[in-house]
């Protein structure tokens, strides 16, 4: 991945919808090289999704999980990363192992999710904060 590649990912970060062209113009190359480029970022997994971030009232929160130390952490993400809520499963380090960005309908539905987190056998504790905003950097 070069500058270039970089680029494109940084203006897709901000609007997985800017067209090629508007890509093109801002970084002063043609259409086909963005198109190709995003292309083959997304064929060698760098791009693994393109997504959207509403504001629909939803609660969003993220939820910290700490796993006992002979758990293996990617495959607690990866079972995680399934459910709908579900937006970004991170590996961290730190006091906690995994974090949950999650987007449910209501609290009901956090709470149910939190305690579907809490009934796996490898989840020592969790821990929820709520994200009262978010901006775009």
């Amino acid at each position: 991945m070069d500058d270039l590649d970089r680029a494109i990912i940084d203006v897709l970060r901000r609007d997985a919808r800017t067209p090629y062209t508007a890509i093109a113009d801002q970084l002063d190359v043609s259409e086909g090289t963005v198109r190709n480029r995003v292309d083959h970022l997304v064929e060698s997994g760098t791009i693994q999704r393109f997504t959207v971030t509403t504001r629909t009232g939803n609660v969003k929160a993220m939820v910290e999980i700490s796993v006992d130390v002979d758990v293996d952490t990617h495959q607690v993400s990866d079972l995680m990363a399934e459910w709908d809520e579900v937006d970004f499963v991170w590996q961290v380090s730190g006091e906690v192992d995994v974090v949950l960005v999650v987007d449910a309908i209501d609290t009901e539905a956090l709470n149910q999710l939190i305690t579907r987190v809490r009934q796996q056998e490898e989840v020592m504790s969790t821990k929820t904060r709520l994200i009262l905003d978010e901006q775009l950097g």
